[in-house]
Protein backbone atom coordinates (compact mmCIF):
# COMPACT_ATOMS: atom_id res chain seq x y z
CA UNK A 1 0.00 0.00 0.00
CA UNK A 2 1.30 3.47 -0.96
CA UNK A 3 0.21 6.37 1.24
CA UNK A 4 0.58 10.04 0.38
CA UNK A 5 1.11 12.08 3.55
CA UNK A 6 0.33 15.81 3.45
CA UNK A 7 1.05 18.52 6.00
CA UNK A 8 -0.45 21.81 4.84
CA UNK A 9 0.50 25.11 6.47
CA UNK A 10 -0.95 28.51 5.71
CA UNK A 11 1.56 29.07 2.89
CA UNK A 12 3.32 25.71 2.61
CA UNK A 13 2.72 22.06 1.84
CA UNK A 14 5.03 19.23 2.90
CA UNK A 15 4.52 15.76 1.48
CA UNK A 16 5.86 12.20 1.44
CA UNK A 17 4.90 8.98 -0.28
CA UNK A 18 5.49 5.99 1.99
CA UNK A 19 5.44 2.38 0.80
CA UNK A 20 3.78 0.71 3.77
CA UNK A 21 5.02 -2.74 2.80
CA UNK A 22 8.61 -1.66 3.47
CA UNK A 23 8.04 1.61 5.43
CA UNK A 24 10.28 3.20 2.77
CA UNK A 25 9.97 6.91 1.99
CA UNK A 26 9.74 6.85 -1.79
CA UNK A 27 9.89 10.62 -2.15
CA UNK A 28 9.29 13.80 -0.20
CA UNK A 29 8.98 17.45 -0.98
CA UNK A 30 7.95 20.95 -0.06
CA UNK A 31 5.80 23.60 -1.70
CA UNK A 32 6.77 27.04 -0.38
CA UNK A 33 5.17 30.49 -0.54
CA UNK A 34 1.71 29.32 -1.60
CA UNK A 35 -0.34 32.42 -2.37
CA UNK A 36 2.81 34.57 -2.25
CA UNK A 37 5.20 35.72 -4.97
CA UNK A 38 8.15 33.38 -5.48
CA UNK A 39 6.34 30.05 -5.07
CA UNK A 40 8.59 27.00 -5.37
CA UNK A 41 8.32 23.22 -5.27
CA UNK A 42 11.31 21.11 -4.21
CA UNK A 43 10.89 17.38 -4.85
CA UNK A 44 13.39 14.85 -3.48
CA UNK A 45 13.85 11.22 -4.48
CA UNK A 46 16.58 9.09 -2.88
CA UNK A 47 19.48 8.65 -5.28
CA UNK A 48 18.35 11.37 -7.69
CA UNK A 49 18.97 15.08 -8.08
CA UNK A 50 16.29 17.29 -6.61
CA UNK A 51 13.55 18.54 -8.89
CA UNK A 52 12.94 22.26 -8.32
CA UNK A 53 10.09 24.12 -10.00
CA UNK A 54 9.43 27.81 -9.56
CA UNK A 55 5.86 28.45 -10.59
CA UNK A 56 2.99 30.51 -9.24
CA UNK A 57 0.86 28.65 -6.67
CA UNK A 58 -2.11 30.89 -5.94
CA UNK A 59 -3.71 28.28 -3.68
CA UNK A 60 -3.32 24.79 -2.23
CA UNK A 61 -5.26 23.28 -5.15
CA UNK A 62 -2.51 24.38 -7.52
CA UNK A 63 0.16 23.15 -5.09
CA UNK A 64 -1.44 19.68 -4.95
CA UNK A 65 -1.61 19.62 -8.76
CA UNK A 66 2.12 20.37 -8.89
CA UNK A 67 2.82 17.62 -6.36
CA UNK A 68 0.84 15.17 -8.52
CA UNK A 69 2.92 16.19 -11.55
CA UNK A 70 6.19 15.80 -9.63
CA UNK A 71 5.47 12.34 -8.22
CA UNK A 72 4.51 11.06 -11.70
CA UNK A 73 7.28 12.93 -13.58
CA UNK A 74 9.05 10.76 -16.17
CA UNK A 75 12.51 11.49 -14.71
CA UNK A 76 11.87 12.31 -11.05
CA UNK A 77 8.61 10.55 -10.29
CA UNK A 78 8.19 7.41 -8.19
CA UNK A 79 4.86 6.22 -9.58
CA UNK A 80 3.45 6.10 -13.10
CA UNK A 81 -0.02 7.27 -12.14
CA UNK A 82 -1.79 8.68 -9.09
CA UNK A 83 -3.95 5.56 -9.31
CA UNK A 84 -1.05 3.83 -7.48
CA UNK A 85 -1.73 5.95 -4.39
CA UNK A 86 -4.11 4.05 -2.14
CA UNK A 87 -4.99 6.83 0.31
CA UNK A 88 -3.97 10.26 1.55
CA UNK A 89 -3.19 10.99 5.20
CA UNK A 90 -3.49 14.60 6.35
CA UNK A 91 -2.06 16.24 9.44
CA UNK A 92 -4.83 18.37 10.92
CA UNK A 93 -3.87 20.64 13.79
CA UNK A 94 -7.01 20.89 15.90
CA UNK A 95 -9.87 18.46 16.31
CA UNK A 96 -11.45 20.18 19.30
CA UNK A 97 -13.39 17.83 21.56
CA UNK A 98 -14.96 15.98 18.64
CA UNK A 99 -12.07 13.74 17.66
CA UNK A 100 -10.21 11.37 19.94
CA UNK A 101 -8.57 9.47 17.08
CA UNK A 102 -7.87 9.62 13.37
CA UNK A 103 -10.85 9.33 11.03
CA UNK A 104 -11.74 8.88 7.35
CA UNK A 105 -12.84 12.24 5.98
CA UNK A 106 -16.44 12.82 4.95
CA UNK A 107 -18.62 15.93 4.84
CA UNK A 108 -19.31 15.77 8.58
CA UNK A 109 -15.59 15.58 9.37
CA UNK A 110 -14.87 18.55 7.10
CA UNK A 111 -17.63 20.53 8.81
CA UNK A 112 -16.10 19.71 12.22
CA UNK A 113 -12.63 20.78 11.06
CA UNK A 114 -14.20 24.04 9.91
CA UNK A 115 -15.84 24.51 13.31
CA UNK A 116 -12.35 24.39 14.86
CA UNK A 117 -11.03 27.29 12.75
CA UNK A 118 -11.10 29.60 15.77
CA UNK A 119 -9.07 27.09 17.82
CA UNK A 120 -6.47 26.66 15.06
CA UNK A 121 -6.79 29.80 12.92
CA UNK A 122 -3.42 29.48 11.16
CA UNK A 123 -3.50 25.75 10.46
CA UNK A 124 -7.02 24.32 10.29
CA UNK A 125 -8.10 26.37 7.25
CA UNK A 126 -4.96 25.27 5.39
CA UNK A 127 -5.44 21.65 6.50
CA UNK A 128 -8.99 21.69 5.11
CA UNK A 129 -7.82 23.28 1.86
CA UNK A 130 -5.32 20.45 1.47
CA UNK A 131 -8.05 17.84 1.97
CA UNK A 132 -10.37 19.50 -0.54
CA UNK A 133 -7.53 19.92 -3.05
CA UNK A 134 -6.80 16.19 -2.85
CA UNK A 135 -10.47 15.37 -3.27
CA UNK A 136 -10.48 17.45 -6.47
CA UNK A 137 -7.19 16.04 -7.80
CA UNK A 138 -7.87 12.39 -6.89
CA UNK A 139 -11.64 11.82 -6.78
CA UNK A 140 -12.67 8.71 -4.91
CA UNK A 141 -9.39 8.24 -3.02
CA UNK A 142 -9.92 7.98 0.74
CA UNK A 143 -8.59 10.89 2.79
CA UNK A 144 -7.79 10.43 6.47
CA UNK A 145 -7.51 13.25 9.03
CA UNK A 146 -4.87 12.67 11.71
CA UNK A 147 -5.35 15.26 14.45
CA UNK A 148 -2.44 16.76 16.36
CA UNK A 149 -4.74 17.02 19.38
CA UNK A 150 -5.97 13.40 19.40
CA UNK A 151 -3.27 12.08 21.74
CA UNK A 152 -4.14 14.66 24.40
CA UNK A 153 -7.76 13.54 24.39
CA UNK A 154 -6.67 10.63 26.57
CA UNK A 155 -6.34 13.00 29.53
CA UNK A 156 -8.80 12.90 32.42
CA UNK A 157 -10.77 16.03 33.42
CA UNK A 158 -8.43 16.69 36.35
CA UNK A 159 -5.59 17.16 33.84
CA UNK A 160 -7.34 19.03 31.03
CA UNK A 161 -9.71 21.35 32.95
CA UNK A 162 -8.56 24.92 33.57
CA UNK A 163 -9.45 26.67 36.84
CA UNK A 164 -11.68 29.25 35.16
CA UNK A 165 -15.49 29.52 35.23
CA UNK A 166 -16.88 26.24 33.91
CA UNK A 167 -19.14 28.04 31.47
CA UNK A 168 -16.11 28.74 29.24
CA UNK A 169 -15.44 25.04 28.86
CA UNK A 170 -19.10 24.39 28.17
CA UNK A 171 -19.57 27.30 25.73
CA UNK A 172 -16.20 27.48 23.96
CA UNK A 173 -14.44 24.15 24.69
CA UNK A 174 -11.63 25.95 26.47
CA UNK A 175 -9.48 23.17 27.94
CA UNK A 176 -6.03 21.66 27.61
CA UNK A 177 -5.62 19.80 24.31
CA UNK A 178 -1.89 19.48 23.81
CA UNK A 179 0.01 19.53 20.53
CA UNK A 180 2.83 17.60 18.86
CA UNK A 181 0.37 14.80 19.57
CA UNK A 182 1.31 12.69 16.56
CA UNK A 183 4.94 12.81 17.64
CA UNK A 184 4.16 12.00 21.29
CA UNK A 185 1.89 9.14 20.21
CA UNK A 186 4.54 7.64 17.92
CA UNK A 187 7.45 8.00 20.34
CA UNK A 188 5.59 6.79 23.44
CA UNK A 189 4.47 3.60 21.68
CA UNK A 190 7.87 3.11 20.03
CA UNK A 191 9.54 3.46 23.45
CA UNK A 192 7.43 0.62 24.85
CA UNK A 193 8.40 -1.58 21.91
CA UNK A 194 12.08 -0.58 21.74
CA UNK A 195 12.74 -0.82 25.48
CA UNK A 196 10.65 -3.95 26.00
CA UNK A 197 8.29 -2.33 28.49
CA UNK A 198 4.87 -3.52 29.65
CA UNK A 199 2.54 -2.37 26.84
CA UNK A 200 -0.38 -1.89 29.23
CA UNK A 201 1.30 -0.20 32.20
CA UNK A 202 4.55 1.39 31.01
CA UNK A 203 4.99 4.91 32.40
CA UNK A 204 6.68 6.99 29.70
CA UNK A 205 7.68 10.65 29.55
CA UNK A 206 8.42 12.02 26.08
CA UNK A 207 10.43 15.23 25.72
CA UNK A 208 9.78 16.66 22.25
CA UNK A 209 12.45 19.36 22.27
CA UNK A 210 12.92 21.66 19.31
CA UNK A 211 12.08 25.21 18.30
CA UNK A 212 8.60 24.16 19.40
CA UNK A 213 8.81 22.03 22.52
CA UNK A 214 6.45 19.99 24.66
CA UNK A 215 6.44 17.12 27.12
CA UNK A 216 3.91 14.35 27.61
CA UNK A 217 3.26 11.65 30.18
CA UNK A 218 1.53 8.43 29.23
CA UNK A 219 0.68 5.07 30.75
CA UNK A 220 0.46 2.19 28.31
CA UNK A 221 0.51 4.71 25.45
CA UNK A 222 -2.51 6.65 26.76
CA UNK A 223 -1.87 10.33 27.52
CA UNK A 224 -2.01 11.31 31.19
CA UNK A 225 -0.86 14.91 30.75
CA UNK A 226 0.92 17.16 28.28
CA UNK A 227 2.54 20.58 28.57
CA UNK A 228 0.85 22.52 25.75
CA UNK A 229 -2.70 23.67 26.38
CA UNK A 230 -5.54 25.29 24.48
CA UNK A 231 -2.83 26.51 22.11
CA UNK A 232 0.86 25.62 21.61
CA UNK A 233 1.86 28.68 23.67
CA UNK A 234 1.64 27.00 27.08
CA UNK A 235 4.35 24.90 28.69
CA UNK A 236 8.07 24.90 28.00
CA UNK A 237 10.24 27.81 26.96
CA UNK A 238 10.60 27.48 23.17
CA UNK A 239 12.42 29.15 20.31
CA UNK A 240 10.07 32.14 20.13
CA UNK A 241 7.22 31.17 22.51
CA UNK A 242 7.20 32.18 26.16
CA UNK A 243 5.65 29.03 27.60
CA UNK A 244 4.19 29.28 31.10
CA UNK A 245 3.95 32.74 32.69
CA UNK A 246 1.78 34.79 35.03
CA UNK A 247 -1.18 35.93 32.86
CA UNK A 248 -1.21 39.26 34.68
CA UNK A 249 2.02 40.08 32.82
CA UNK A 250 -0.10 40.68 29.72
CA UNK A 251 -2.18 43.36 31.43
CA UNK A 252 0.89 44.94 33.02
CA UNK A 253 2.78 45.31 29.73
CA UNK A 254 -0.36 46.38 27.83
CA UNK A 255 -0.91 49.20 30.32
CA UNK A 256 2.75 50.27 30.36
CA UNK A 257 3.33 50.06 26.59
CA UNK A 258 -0.12 50.96 25.27
CA UNK A 259 -0.55 47.60 23.54
CA UNK A 260 -3.66 45.49 23.11
CA UNK A 261 -4.01 41.78 23.89
CA UNK A 262 -3.51 40.76 20.24
CA UNK A 263 -0.17 42.57 20.13
CA UNK A 264 0.83 40.90 23.37
CA UNK A 265 -0.03 37.44 22.06
CA UNK A 266 2.09 38.15 19.00
CA UNK A 267 4.98 39.03 21.32
CA UNK A 268 4.50 35.90 23.40
CA UNK A 269 4.29 33.67 20.32
CA UNK A 270 6.90 35.21 18.03
CA UNK A 271 9.27 37.42 20.04
CA UNK A 272 9.69 35.57 23.35
CA UNK A 273 11.25 32.24 24.32
CA UNK A 274 15.01 32.00 23.94
CA UNK A 275 14.83 34.68 21.22
CA UNK A 276 13.45 37.18 23.71
CA UNK A 277 15.55 36.01 26.65
CA UNK A 278 18.75 36.32 24.61
CA UNK A 279 18.00 39.92 23.73
CA UNK A 280 16.94 39.07 20.19
CA UNK A 281 20.09 37.18 19.19
CA UNK A 282 18.40 34.06 17.80
CA UNK A 283 15.60 31.54 18.19
CA UNK A 284 17.99 28.75 17.18
CA UNK A 285 19.35 26.79 20.14
CA UNK A 286 22.65 26.21 18.31
CA UNK A 287 23.27 29.93 18.00
CA UNK A 288 22.39 30.49 21.65
CA UNK A 289 24.80 27.73 22.74
CA UNK A 290 27.65 29.35 20.78
CA UNK A 291 26.95 32.74 22.32
CA UNK A 292 26.74 31.21 25.81
CA UNK A 293 30.13 29.55 25.28
CA UNK A 294 31.50 32.98 24.32
CA UNK A 295 30.35 34.42 27.65
CA UNK A 296 26.95 35.91 26.82
CA UNK A 297 25.10 35.82 30.15
CA UNK A 298 21.63 36.28 28.66
CA UNK A 299 22.16 33.27 26.40
CA UNK A 300 23.54 31.26 29.29
CA UNK A 301 20.47 32.06 31.39
CA UNK A 302 18.14 31.22 28.49
CA UNK A 303 19.63 27.74 28.13
CA UNK A 304 19.66 27.13 31.89
CA UNK A 305 16.03 28.22 32.13
CA UNK A 306 15.07 25.93 29.26
CA UNK A 307 16.69 22.89 30.89
CA UNK A 308 15.20 23.83 34.26
CA UNK A 309 11.68 24.02 32.80
CA UNK A 310 12.09 20.64 31.09
CA UNK A 311 13.28 19.07 34.35
CA UNK A 312 10.35 20.59 36.29
CA UNK A 313 7.85 19.04 33.90
CA UNK A 314 9.59 15.66 34.07
CA UNK A 315 9.40 15.81 37.85
CA UNK A 316 5.76 16.84 37.80
CA UNK A 317 4.84 14.04 35.41
CA UNK A 318 6.75 11.43 37.40
CA UNK A 319 4.60 12.50 40.35
CA UNK A 320 1.40 12.48 38.26
CA UNK A 321 2.06 8.86 37.23
CA UNK A 322 3.49 7.84 40.63
CA UNK A 323 6.71 6.82 38.91
CA UNK A 324 8.37 6.63 35.50
CA UNK A 325 9.86 3.72 33.60
CA UNK A 326 11.30 5.55 30.63
CA UNK A 327 12.24 9.09 29.59
CA UNK A 328 12.57 9.76 25.84
CA UNK A 329 14.25 12.62 24.02
CA UNK A 330 13.10 13.44 20.49
CA UNK A 331 12.82 16.24 17.87
CA UNK A 332 15.58 18.62 16.73
CA UNK A 333 17.21 19.49 20.05
CA UNK A 334 16.26 16.26 21.77
CA UNK A 335 17.71 14.09 19.02
CA UNK A 336 20.86 16.07 18.28
CA UNK A 337 22.06 17.92 21.39
CA UNK A 338 23.89 15.49 23.67
CA UNK A 339 24.83 18.25 26.13
CA UNK A 340 21.22 19.27 26.71
CA UNK A 341 20.19 15.65 27.31
CA UNK A 342 23.10 15.07 29.70
CA UNK A 343 22.64 18.29 31.68
CA UNK A 344 18.88 17.84 32.13
CA UNK A 345 19.41 14.33 33.47
CA UNK A 346 22.51 14.95 35.59
CA UNK A 347 21.59 18.35 37.06
CA UNK A 348 18.02 17.49 38.05
CA UNK A 349 17.03 13.84 37.78
CA UNK A 350 19.44 12.11 40.12
CA UNK A 351 16.69 11.66 42.70
CA UNK A 352 14.92 9.38 40.20
CA UNK A 353 18.04 7.26 39.89
CA UNK A 354 18.72 8.48 36.35
CA UNK A 355 22.27 7.92 35.12
CA UNK A 356 23.56 8.80 31.65
CA UNK A 357 26.27 6.80 29.87
CA UNK A 358 28.45 9.40 28.12
CA UNK A 359 29.55 7.04 25.36
CA UNK A 360 26.01 5.94 24.57
CA UNK A 361 24.84 9.56 24.70
CA UNK A 362 27.45 10.63 22.12
CA UNK A 363 25.07 10.10 19.21
CA UNK A 364 22.66 12.04 17.00
CA UNK A 365 19.34 11.02 15.51
CA UNK A 366 19.60 7.29 16.20
CA UNK A 367 17.34 4.97 18.19
CA UNK A 368 19.36 4.04 21.24
CA UNK A 369 19.41 3.72 25.02
CA UNK A 370 21.58 6.50 26.45
CA UNK A 371 21.24 5.63 30.15
CA UNK A 372 23.76 3.55 32.08
CA UNK A 373 23.07 -0.08 32.87
CA UNK A 374 22.47 0.75 36.55
CA UNK A 375 20.11 3.65 35.83
CA UNK A 376 16.78 3.09 37.61
CA UNK A 377 14.97 4.75 34.71
CA UNK A 378 15.68 3.96 31.06
CA UNK A 379 16.56 7.06 29.03
CA UNK A 380 16.15 6.80 25.27
CA UNK A 381 16.94 8.82 22.19
CA UNK A 382 14.13 8.07 19.74
CA UNK A 383 13.83 10.04 16.47
CA UNK A 384 10.22 11.00 15.90
CA UNK A 385 8.45 10.09 12.67
CA UNK A 386 5.15 11.92 12.43
CA UNK A 387 4.76 11.14 8.73
CA UNK A 388 5.04 7.41 9.35
CA UNK A 389 2.53 7.64 12.19
CA UNK A 390 0.08 9.47 9.90
CA UNK A 391 0.62 6.80 7.24
CA UNK A 392 0.12 4.00 9.79
CA UNK A 393 -3.18 5.49 11.00
CA UNK A 394 -4.28 5.98 7.39
CA UNK A 395 -3.45 2.40 6.44
CA UNK A 396 -5.30 1.02 9.46
CA UNK A 397 -8.46 2.93 8.56
CA UNK A 398 -8.60 2.20 4.82
CA UNK A 399 -7.23 -1.36 4.68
Amino acid sequence: MKILVLNCGSSSLKYQIIDMDTKEVMCKGLCERIGIDGSKLTHKVPGKEDLVKEEAMPDHKKAVEMVMAAITDADHGVIKSVDEIDAIGHRVLHGGEKFTKSIVVDDAVKAAIRECFDLGPLHNPANLMGIEACEAAMPGKPNVAVFDTSFGMGMEPKAYTYAIPSEYLEKYSIRRYGFHGTSHDYVSHRAIEFAGLDPKNAKVIVCHLGNGASISASIGGVCVDTSMGLTPLEGLIMGTRSGDLDPAILQFICNKEGKDVNEMLNILNKKSGILGMSGGISSDFRDIEKEAENGNEKCKTALEAFRYRVAKYIGAYAAAMNGVDCICFTAGVGENDKNTRKLICEEYLGYLGVKIDDERNDVRGKETIISADDSKVKVLLLPTNEELKIAMDTQALVK
